[in-house]
């Protein structure tokens, strides 16, 4: 038998195309998590870009904050088809950073241990918040149902820098904490291909933190630093 012959084990492939929204730049500085914070969305190259890389005929979701939605909204502008409906999903959204939503993120994150991808280390509840893991099961639990809604569909999911990392976390084989390791720029396109066979399924990451518009250099400020990439004086010292 030719391989062309040989019948295919995956039942359905479901792309999901995971964009994270646009940077925000009415936080001051601090912290904001869920708090519901609007987005820069003024350069439309970037968003024409992202654009041209995610397919038509998509299901779209959204988290419930309006920073996705302010995204989704830039992208359709630039010229991409826009949906006929666009589902929010609130198990999408951020972390919810609780009392830290509101401090200054660069002092926060100086106070951290040396070499920390995230907020805290992913069992480590925000106070009056949730951890990374409340995130990732909340992510995982409305992907799954996705994925049994929408099998063999693409997937366009805009959402945020946390949300992703958990996503790419059950890609990694259901470890969270290996989704922490990655960069998921404002505005970048991830791509995680999840395979059905029968019985079970399994994951592919053919596209990671895609920037289909950083060649020009003139849209580096599309790039919001969040987290322990900040430089603080007391880190330099």
């Amino acid at each position: 038998m030719s391989n062309a012959d040989k019948p295919s084990r995956a039942i359905a492939t479901t792309r999901w195309w995971w964009v994270r929204h646009a940077p925000v730049r009415e936080d001051n500085g601090c912290i904001y998590g869920q708090k519901d914070l609007g987005c820069d969305t003024s350069d439309r190259v970037v968003f024409e870009a992202v654009g041209k890389i995610l397919p038509r005929g998509a299901v779209w979701y959204a988290s419930n904050l309006k920073r996705t939605h302010q995204t989704a909204d830039a992208i359709w502008s630039a010229g991409f088809p826009k949906p006929a409906t666009m589902q929010h999903e609130a198990a999408l959204a951020e972390q919810h950073l609780g009392q830290w939503q509101g401090m200054n993120r660069a002092a926060f994150h100086a106070s951290r241990p040396v070499g920390s991808h995230w907020f805290a280390v992913i069992d480590e509840p925000a106070p009056g918040g949730e951890s990374f893991m409340d995130l990732y099961t909340r992510v995982r639990g409305v992907i799954e149902r996705i994925n049994a809604e929408h099998a063999g569909r693409d997937v366009i999911a805009v959402a945020h820098g946390g949300t992703i990392k958990a996503a790419i976390g059950l890609a990694l084989g259901e470890q969270p904490e290996k989704g922490l390791a990655f960069d998921i720029d404002n505005c970048s396109v991830t791509r995680l291909d999840y395979l059905a066979f029968a019985g079970r399924g399994s994951w592919r990451l053919p596209m990671v933190n895609q920037q289909p518009w950083i060649a020009d250099a003139s849209h580096n400020a599309m790039h919001q630093p969040a987290g322990p990439e900040i430089a603080t004086a007391t880190k330099l010292a």
